[in-house]
């Protein structure tokens, strides 16, 4: 199935897309797609459903998240060899790991909204992994079967914050906007292979990021693995699994940063497409 939310913000209602493409709502049947939704009894009764007594939305309202009630908002970094190449750092031995806040979480076309005073606010296409079991020390052979499905994340980033003004990552990756999510939330018996899935991303109609999952330093099975030895997973939890090249950041001979009024656009092979506008900075973009 592919799960999507619509509706302005706070007030979204659930739907789910059709095999012709068709946007289907959910209402009658659910009243939102939740965390507990994401249990795979749940979304096996889901699947019960026949798409096809249920209304047609034509003009679905404004895009949120895929589910609400995200509960750990957990990132990968350096997880392509050739992002870490072109971000001069070691390609690392072990799953590098940050937490973005959950106030950075938006809706796949919603605004970007630069933070007062960024000069270096970047992009990442990035495979995120959504988990529909709670996981503690599971094995890479079981790990699969607690995801739920994936989705696209766009880890937006700042890089002098998050590079330059000392502590972790977390102070550039955690600013409000700068975690769009999905247009959908795709179950897990709709992906043949998490590994095998291109990703691209482009800034005012240039291309930038065209990659593949296949260039993963730690894949799915191994991540979800690694991350449950650290934390409890619970349903609903998102892992964003790191980027491919051709962030701003990379850019030769010198780095390339949003500003206000470029379009970004980016999705990965079967899981739908995002559409951000970059903003400066507005209180006004940010209220409920």
């Amino acid at each position: 199935m592919k799960l999507l939310r619509h509706g302005a913000r706070g007030a979204e209602r659930p739907a789910l897309i059709d095999a012709q493409g068709q946007v289907r709502d959910l209402s009658g049947v659910i009243p939102d797609i939740t965390a507990d939704t994401l249990r795979p009894e749940n979304l096996r009764r889901l699947q019960e459903v026949d798409p096809s007594t249920l209304p047609v939305l034509s003009e679905p309202a404004r895009i949120g998240t895929p589910w609400k009630g995200l509960g750990k908002f957990i990132c990968v970094g350096l997880n392509y060899a050739d992002h870490a190449a072109e971000s001069n750092l070691p390609v690392p031995k072990e799953p590098v790991l940050f937490m973005k806040a959950n106030t950075a979480l938006t809706g796949p076309n919603d605004p970007v909204v630069l933070p007062q005073g960024s000069v270096k606010t970047d992009w990442e296409v990035e495979l995120g992994v959504v988990i529909g079991r709670r996981a503690r020390y599971v094995s890479e052979d079981d790990a699969l079967d607690y995801v739920a499905g994936y989705c696209v994340v766009n880890d937006v980033s700042e890089r002098e914050y998050q590079l330059e003004r000392g502590g972790t990552w977390d102070k550039g990756k955690g600013c409000d906007t700068f975690g769009p999510v999905g247009p959908w939330l795709v179950t897990r018996d709709e992906v043949a292979d998490p590994q095998d899935l291109s990703m691209w991303l482009e800034v005012n109609g240039r291309r930038w990021q065209d990659g593949s999952t296949r260039t993963m330093v730690f894949g799915v099975k191994e991540l979800v693995s690694y991350i449950s030895r650290f934390m409890t997973l619970e349903p609903g939890d998102l892992i964003s699994t790191g980027t491919p090249p051709g962030v701003g950041l990379g850019a030769k001979p010198n780095p390339v940063y949003l500003k206000a009024g470029d379009v970004m656009r980016l999705s990965i092979q079967g899981l739908g497409e995002q559409r951000q506008a970059v903003h400066a900075w507005s209180a006004a973009l940010l209220e409920d």
